[in-house]
């Protein structure tokens, strides 16, 4: 690889970073993904901005915590004038290139992409705005219920597989027309899957290798009774009162999380093997947005900064990071600068539209200040903050008592430690840490205004005619193939690769 060089960066979604200690865990059946993290540098501790899909991927495009970027929750506008990793790296001399899911709230649905292949899964409007007014209400036609865990099985075809089906072709497609070299500029392209986000369905093929794994045993239980405050927030917004769910249905729910993986791993698999088969090199990146509770504490899906929640897969294969693990805690904020620095592009111009750590010098046995995290959208009443710091996890919100971890001795997060006196020095620590950052009130206050201005135009905009936001792909088919304001012979000349063989 010569010059810039190219990069692919491979994204899933909900996928936990428990699950990848150091690459995939040995049991899931992920040969794709365990090549890649060999030649990879392995990021065990990697965590979201955010554990939400929107904040969290508004986050890892710019390089900036969801107070700055304004992307509270699922709906909120990701404003078009904050950089993203696709503005600096085209404002290079990069193509960029996204297939798949960024859940951009707002009508700029490209945010430096310069094309993208597929629409959205998710809408691009306001409809799914939380309301701090009203603590408690759940809004059901948008709130996640547990029917997707008692709804767990086997299909062949579902909503998310038709779409990510979809992203792997649009971006097989997509690197064959990069290796015709009719564009001398270096490339980025980002490919975004939805899996193995709930619902937990799977294709049989999938599912069966799973069959009887002792890994779908249902985790430890946890009482409601015994959760924190947040925690029982969130069990009351999937409203766990109205199903029961039992052994069998977490077995299977889980059997199908890790299918899913599989399938993931699969469609990766085909996208890597033609970039090979064209003889493309590039940075490869591969992370998710953030991550899934799988029943662990009596919690399902994300929305909490609990490890399985929050921490995600991170591995970068590129020069000058060389292959291993590194235990480092560092944030998915981090590939912005990290992405500029791999492109030699200067720092000076990143730095001030990020608060990420270039990972190259923390690959190489840097340190990296504590990761910050933020949580402000639905099963929260007031945004709630998160730090993770050596070996230590300390979340703060104002509604609720602190909470203090220890992960080296309390992996699973069972034991709070904010008021043992013997952890008293390091909750103090953490204190001074979080006044210094945040101030949670004037955060409480945007984030409440933020909401309030989108009920008023939601509604609006939905009075009457509406015109939606959701991307729809440029493809013209007139300069498709072959048509007559071509030449035949140029044209089957510039499309083959290799040419002369």
């Amino acid at each position: 690889m010569t010059g810039k060089p190219n990069i692919l960066i491979l994204m899933v979604d909900q996928l936990t970073g428990t699950l990848f200690p150091d690459g995939p865990a040995d049991f899931l059946d992920t040969p794709h993904l365990r090549r890649l993290a060999a030649r990879s540098a392995r990021f065990a501790n990697a965590y979201t901005a955010s554990p939400l899909c929107a904040p969290a991927r508004a986050s890892f495009m710019s390089g900036q915590l969801p107070s700055r970027t304004r992307v509270y929750d699922n709906a909120a506008e990701f404003a078009s004038d904050i950089p993203t990793y696709a503005h600096h790296l085209r404002r290079a001399g990069y193509q960029t290139a996204l297939s798949g899911k960024m859940h951009f709230v707002g009508p700029d649905q490209l945010h430096g992409f310069e094309e993208r292949l597929t629409t959205d899964i998710y809408p691009a409007d306001f409809g799914w705005t939380p309301d701090y007014r009203k603590p408690g209400e759940r809004i059901d036609w948008w709130y996640h219920n547990l029917g997707s865990v008692t709804g767990a099985g086997a299909a062949e075809i579902t909503n998310q597989y038709e779409y990510d089906d979809d992203v792997a072709f649009q971006a097989a497609q997509k690197l064959y027309d990069l290796s015709r070299g009719l564009d001398a500029r270096p490339w980025c392209l980002t490919v975004s899957f939805t899996h193995p986000h709930d619902p937990f369905v799977a294709r049989r093929k999938y599912w069966d290798r799973y069959e009887g794994a002792p890994e779908c045993a249902p985790p430890e239980p946890l009482a409601y009774e015994d959760m924190d405050p947040h925690s029982r927030r969130l069990m009351d917004a999937c409203d766990w009162r109205g199903m029961e769910i039992t052994p069998h249905h977490i077995r299977r729910a889980k059997q199908a999380y890790f299918a899913n993986i599989s399938y993931i791993d699969e469609k990766i698999g085909e996208i890597l093997a033609v970039l090979e088969a064209t003889r493309q090199e590039a940075v490869v990146v591969f992370l998710s947005d953030h991550g899934e509770m799988l029943g662990e504490h009596g919690l399902w899906f994300k929305m909490s900064f609990l490890e399985g929640s929050a921490r995600v897969p991170l591995m970068i294969a590129a020069l000058g990071m060389p292959a291993g693990r590194i235990d480092t805690p560092v944030s998915t904020i981090d590939l912005a600068p990290t992405l500029a620095a791999l492109a030699g592009i200067s720092m000076e111009e990143v730095a001030p539209w990020t608060e990420g750590v270039n990972l190259i010098p923390v690959a190489a046995g840097a340190e990296r200040p504590a990761v910050a995290m933020e949580y402000a959208a639905e099963g929260t009443i007031t945004p709630m903050v998160a730090l993770r710091e050596g070996a230590w996890k300390y979340i703060r919100c104002p509604a609720d008592p602190d909470l203090l971890f220890d992960l080296a001795n309390d992996p699973r997060e069972r034991r709070n430690l904010a008021e043992d006196p013997r952890a008293e020095a390091i909750l103090a620590h953490f204190r001074t840490l979080a006044d210094a950052r945040w101030n949670l009130p004037a955060f409480d206050a945007a984030v409440r205004e933020s909401q309030a201005r989108r009920w008023v135009v939601y509604e609006a905009l939905r009075n009457g005619a509406y015109y939606p936001w959701d991307h729809q792909p440029l493809r013209a088919a007139s300069e498709r193939y072959m048509r007559n304001h071509m030449d035949l012979n140029v044209l089957e000349e510039k499309k083959r690769f290799p040419r002369g063989e």
